[in-house]
């Protein structure tokens, strides 16, 4: 059978809707002339539904619809046929689809520079004294690395204005040393708090980390807790693909499911930030930033590789790296690892933060062991690991001197 063309398809419709009147000269019923003045000539005769079932027309697009239907059945198609539930709802409004992240972040090559600046940043989240000084520290290095993109310090509004040109304590020169000297653009930010959280505890103290989520003037930021040395520069990461948020793995905890928040690439967005405002508002009294990022994006995050960017002290005094290598069969190299590291947190409980005098003792206890090979004594991780601890102190005493 010929397929029905688009004539066909016209003139079997016009068969069922469009019937003209009959014209002069035709016959009537039983053989009746119709004349002009016959009052039958106004009537639009119409067939019956067997005669319009019958018809060649109607057979021939019914045999086309079967012959579509078996089509797709015997192609196992049927499901993209229409139902009566899709055409219904084809019309509605459709629920905006959240984009999916690439579940391993490939790092492109590095960023030169060639994009304007004022793209990207990293950013800082300032609670207290302590904090402040070893964010200077951060963008000091960010600063002789040579990093193109900017960099900003959120303080508490109420601790500096940030057009002041001299302060009156050692929080206000070191911001304003921060400014002038490393080019750290400063950010006042409102103390406020949620349902949730103890009235004595300011927002900030809590969920300071959110903040960059809220940094729309920029198309990514990177987040860097301060309690950390920068070693390699890192605005490679600001030419990922697009996603909320990408974090590396917490390695050395149980399930390796969590996501770490040492380190954070985020792409701002009100909406995103709306999403963690209506978490912060269902948070318990003991959640913070952390727990509430975990609970938002612990399947949706774009994971970052640790063994460039979340590098801990305490790694160097395990004895088992299987974790953080990723195999047992890999062989542990302190200063590989060290070489391969961009970004290294200090964690190494319980030795105290490195900005917290360490005893002696302490530090003989504590130390990595040296490894005695076949031909010497290896007590690289031992070095590196003191060279960690007297290099944030050497340096913490240079940057935030402001005398």
């Amino acid at each position: 059978m010929a397929p029905l063309g688009s004539s066909s398809w016209s003139s079997a419709w016009d068969s069922i809707y469009r019937y003209s009147p009959l014209q002069k000269g035709n016959l009537l019923p039983n053989g009746v002339a119709a004349g002009p003045n016959n009052s039958l000539n106004i009537l639009q005769i119409r067939p019956n539904i067997g005669q319009i079932l019958m018809s060649k027309q109607v057979r021939y697009a019914g045999t086309a619809v079967l012959a579509v239907g078996v089509f797709f059945l015997a192609s196992g198609k049927y499901h993209s046929l229409p139902t009566l539930g899709s055409l219904r709802d084809s019309g509605a409004a459709t629920a905006p689809v959240i984009p999916t992240c690439p579940v391993e972040a490939t790092i492109p090559a590095n960023y030169n520079g060639q994009d304007k600046r004022s793209r990207f940043a990293y950013t800082q989240f300032v609670t207290n004294q302590d904090h402040l000084c070893n964010s200077v520290m951060i963008f000091e290095t960010l600063f002789h690395l040579g990093s193109k993109a900017d960099r900003v310090i959120m303080y508490p509004e109420q601790l500096m204005d940030p057009a002041a040109t001299t302060g009156s304590n050692q929080e206000q020169k070191l911001l304003i040393k921060a400014r002038e000297m490393y080019e750290v653009k400063l950010v006042p930010v409102a103390a406020l708090h949620t349902s949730g959280s103890d009235k004595s505890t300011s927002w900030i103290d809590l969920y300071a980390k959110l903040l960059a989520f809220n940094q729309t003037q920029y198309d990514r930021v990177i987040n860097l807790e301060s309690d950390a040395t920068v070693l390699q520069e890192m605005d490679e990461l600001f030419l990922l693909p697009p996603c909320p948020v990408a974090m590396p793995r917490a390695y050395w905890l149980f399930g390796n499911n969590i996501l770490s928040s040492h380190i954070m690439m985020v792409q701002p967005s009100a909406i995103e930030f709306g999403r963690l405002l209506e978490k912060m508002e269902e948070a318990g009294r003991n959640d913070n930033d952390i727990e509430i990022i975990n609970a938002l994006y612990n399947d949706q995050a774009m994971i970052l590789p640790h063994r460039s960017y979340d590098l801990l002290t305490g790694e160097f005094r395990r004895q088992n790296h299987e974790k953080y290598l990723g195999s047992d069969r890999v062989k542990w190299d302190p200063v590989s690892v060290y070489n391969e590291a961009k970004f290294l947190h200090f964690s190494d409980f319980p030795v105290p933060k490195p900005w917290i005098p360490m005893l002696e003792d302490v530090r003989q206890q504590k130390q990595p062991k040296c490894v005695k090979t076949k031909w010497h004594e290896d007590c690289s991780a031992r070095d590196l690991w003191n060279g960690f601890y007297s290099d944030f102190a050497r340096r913490r005493s240079e940057v935030c001197n402001t005398k």
